[in-house]
């Protein structure tokens, strides 16, 4: 069995030295797994290639001379790999012992699995909720203008509005889902071979929801595995640049809308572009607000 590791890099040393320990730790208790690890660094400030070249010599280090985004680098990697199974990996991640075995475990009992995803933990233990359902039309307009917080847990309209995030799951038992978080997945070779790569027309953010769309669209199981943990310690390279990834993260989201949705729903065209840019430059204001009132410290938004 083979196995390959893709890590795209963004001005995260510290995150990604600890992050490629605890993946050595974890590929030394998996002995008859061959392995690759990839590690994409797209153009970090920190010294972090430097890091890699001189603390983790047995990872194959690509260095870019510009920021390329999250797709386009996975890409560079996924197009030199052959393995059994790929996983992609953030750099601001922890592997937990077993985590990566217990994932390799579940798809070689369920065949008709083509992505898996462990439970992503908060830098404090507790769980990370970090699943969602694909972003329809109306579950993200309940979303960006914030009716998912407004009712209580349990109550009907509460599950109705937050049911994008599945805020309303505790994300500890194993189940079947539409999209987990791209900080780790575990994909496996026929799927890539099927439904292709990355969509490189997304920068950063929303790539990996296209991506599990077009998995779901081949017909294959996505699923989420509570028996395998990974901290994250979340969003450290988006915080560099919040109000870029804000921006990102709207027009990713557009596109999904229009690559996947237009052809029957008029509507995802030219108000909905609109609807988003508005509701990104309110956010951008609001975050902008909050550093000025913080004393320019940056804050979760």
């Amino acid at each position: 069995m083979r196995l390959s590791i893709i890590t795209v890099s963004w001005n995260t040393r510290d995150l990604l030295n600890r992050c490629l320990v605890t993946v050595q730790e974890e590929l030394a208790r998996m002995p008859d797994v061959e392995t690759e690890v990839f590690v994409i660094d797209n153009d970090s400030h920190d010294g972090s290639a430097d890091m890699v070249a001189r603390e983790h010599p047995w990872v194959r280090l690509i260095r870019n001379t510009e920021n390329l985004g999250f797709a386009k680098a996975n890409n560079q990697a996924l197009r030199d790999t052959t393995s059994d199974y790929v996983l992609l990996l953030n750099p601001d991640t922890e592997v937990k012992p077993g985590a990566i075995g217990t994932l390799i475990e579940f798809f070689e009992k369920n065949p008709r699995c083509g992505v898996v995803a462990p439970q992503l933990l908060n830098t404090d233990g507790s769980v990370q909720r970090s699943c969602r359902a694909f972003p329809t039309f109306i579950g993200m307009l309940y979303e960006l203008v914030g009716l998912s917080k407004m009712f209580p847990v349990g109550s009907s309209q509460g599950t109705k509005f937050r049911a994008y995030k599945m805020l309303d799951w505790n994300h500890d038992d194993r189940r079947e889902v539409d999209q987990p978080e791209g900080a780790a997945l575990l994909i496996r070779r026929t799927v890539l071979d099927e439904v292709g790569l990355l969509d490189e027309g997304y920068f950063m953010l929303f790539e990996e929801v296209d991506w599990c769309y077009r998995v779901k669209q081949h017909d294959w199981e996505i699923w989420f595995d509570p028996d395998a943990k990974v901290v994250h310690h979340y969003g450290q390279s988006i915080k560099q640049v919040k109000a870029r990834m804000i921006l990102s993260s709207h027009r990713g989201l557009y596109r999904f809308w229009r690559k996947h949705y237009r052809g029957d729903r008029w509507y995802m065209d030219g108000f909905a572009y609109v609807g988003l840019m508005t509701l990104a430059y309110v956010r951008i204001f609001a975050y902008t607000l909050k550093r000025v009132l913080t004393g320019g410290q940056r804050t979760a938004t």
